[in-house]
């Protein structure tokens, strides 16, 4: 896996080792992804974005996370999950490349999920055996993760990339998993209402994989409403968005 190294923006970095067919910057984490074809292959190219902007998180906070997503990517592989071709250090934090995987978000915001066209409708209204395949795929990963002692984090439908042709799926931003349980130091942590157990909510309980059986659980019943956080509660990270 190479690690080479630029001081340009990421952006002019990246066009000029191939084409920018797409850039990704609305996510509410601050991170900005693009889309590169290079060498007759598309990437998928994640970055921190740039340090002055701070939508949600502190570029500190998204770099870290980044240099997270290149431990999980070197210590465990499986066809679902993009593998991760490069690094790229950069006076904005390091870009990763992965392979691209083509796909729509199942997750969408929530004025959207009553929308027949939208990916996630058209997902629950796959053929039974479908939907049990890509949940099958879905338990596999994080088997494949809990068994190392990972604790997921963050986990919802927007890290469901489906394509309807080949009707593959696609696990994306695992950027916050962990390597063993920790205590939560925040309240109500990262994460959609709709995927989290309670003890994400409480201060000072423990996270560890019963949180992540609990997860597990909740895309298998997309159709009935979780409890409600209270008012207190609610973050603004609470909503479908990729990563």
């Amino acid at each position: 896996m190479p690690i080479t190294i630029s001081d340009e923006h990421p952006e002019r970095h990246l066009a000029r080792l191939g084409t920018v067919f797409a850039r990704f910057d609305r996510q509410d984490s601050g991170n900005v992804s693009y889309g590169v074809a290079a060498d007759g292959h598309r990437h998928f190219v994640k970055t921190a974005g740039h340090p002055d902007d701070t939508p949600f998180l502190t570029h500190a906070q998204r770099v870290d996370l980044l240099r997270n997503a290149v431990r999980l990517a070197r210590a465990y592989r499986h066809p679902a999950l993009p593998a991760l071709r490069a690094v790229i250090d950069s006076a904005h934090g390091p870009m990763l490349v992965y392979d691209w995987a083509d796909g729509e978000l199942v997750g969408v915001p929530r004025e959207h999920r009553d929308d027949p066209a939208s990916a996630y409708r058209r997902f629950l209204a796959l053929p039974p055996v479908r939907v049990l395949t890509a949940l099958d795929t879905v338990v596999d990963v994080h088997d494949l993760l809990d068994r190392a002692g990972e604790v997921a984090g963050d986990f919802y439908d927007g890290c469901l990339l489906y394509d309807f042709t080949p009707h593959r799926l696609s696990l994306i931003d695992l950027d916050d998993y962990r390597p063993e349980p920790y205590r939560n130091d925040m309240g109500r942590i990262f994460g959609s209402s709709r995927f989290m157990a309670s003890e994400e909510f409480t201060p000072g309980a423990l996270i560890d994989q019963r949180a992540g059986v609990f997860t597990m659980g909740r895309p298998a019943l997309p159709r009935r409403p979780p409890p409600r956080p209270s008012a207190r509660d609610c973050h603004p990270r609470d909503t479908s968005r990729p990563g």
